[in-house]
């Protein structure tokens, strides 16, 4: 029996390591607002993450880097209030953990204060091994980020697959031990080999989740626009579409205008 079949209470970084031990699968999917974050909370999601592709989903923009703290805040408080049951974690943004330690360790400290999130994610390897270590001493847990981190989007120029060479495949192991040992709970490893990401899996204690990274991760993750249909034209391989939002809503906003405009909304009944 798995996890959530017996225990309901809320989850914890502390749970991840756990179901990695049973060998029970974790599903996290991201959120933005109160509203959407208590629908996928309620249906029983290990975790929600607060992903700087705020910046892409809600703010529009092309890519990650634009959105801010304060933004990211904003999100993160709307969604901690909805959530009975996940673990939720805030992605750091780019610029509020690269200058320093003591930097990433007041913005995680700040993160954690002001919306009231379970844990933070940070993008990187061995660079960003010591303000991950500041970090988890200063009592907040953290999640990594290997692969394709988007973070760095102008670095690798371009959003293709990560590690496939052997040099890379090897700093990718390397960075995964040294999170390891900074004292993450779990890693993100993402748009990698599935060979490679099974061989992290099996190397560090942290639990490893998923996207782009077949299928022996300990978990998957995606964007709940992205997995419910809410966007269009992104179709990446290791993308599957669960649901149909965007057309289900598309059908409702037209029938609202047609009963608007044929007078039967509100009808008598909706009046007061």
């Amino acid at each position: 029996m798995g996890y959530l079949t017996t225990d309901k209470k809320k989850i914890t970084a502390n749970t991840f390591l756990k179901m990695k031990h049973a060998g029970e699968k974790i599903a996290q999917m991201t959120a933005y607002d109160f509203t959407t974050a208590r629908i996928i909370d309620s249906a029983g999601i290990d975790s929600i993450l607060i992903g700087d592709s705020a910046s892409n989903v809600v703010c529009g923009n092309d890519d990650t880097l634009p959105i801010t703290m304060d933004e990211m805040i904003y999100h993160a408080k709307a969604v901690a209030r909805a959530c009975e049951h996940a673990l939720v974690v805030c992605d750091m943004p780019f610029g509020s953990y690269q200058v320093s330690r003591e930097e990433g360790v007041r913005n995680a400290i700040r993160i954690v204060k002001e919306s009231g999130v379970d844990a933070v994610k940070l993008e990187g390897g061995e660079e960003i091994a010591d303000t991950i270590r500041g970090i988890v001493q200063a009592g907040v847990p953290v999640v990594g980020h290997l692969g394709l981190t988007p973070q760095s989007i102008h670095k690798f120029g371009g959003y293709g697959l990560r590690a496939g060479e052997e040099a890379e495949a090897r700093k990718l192991m390397a960075d995964a031990k040294a999170l390891d040992a900074a004292g993450t709970f779990c890693i993100v490893l993402e748009k990698v080999p599935a060979k490679l990401a099974a061989e992290v899996t099996r190397t560090v204690k942290a639990a490893t989740i998923g996207i782009g990274a077949g299928n022996a991760t300990d978990g998957q993750v995606l964007v709940s626009a992205d997995a419910l249909g809410m966007t269009r034209g992104f179709k990446p391989k290791f993308l599957r579409r669960f649901a149909d939002v965007a057309q289900c809503m598309t059908e409702g906003v037209e029938a609202y205008i047609r009963c608007v405009r044929e007078s039967s909304f509100p009808a008598e009944e909706e009046s007061y």
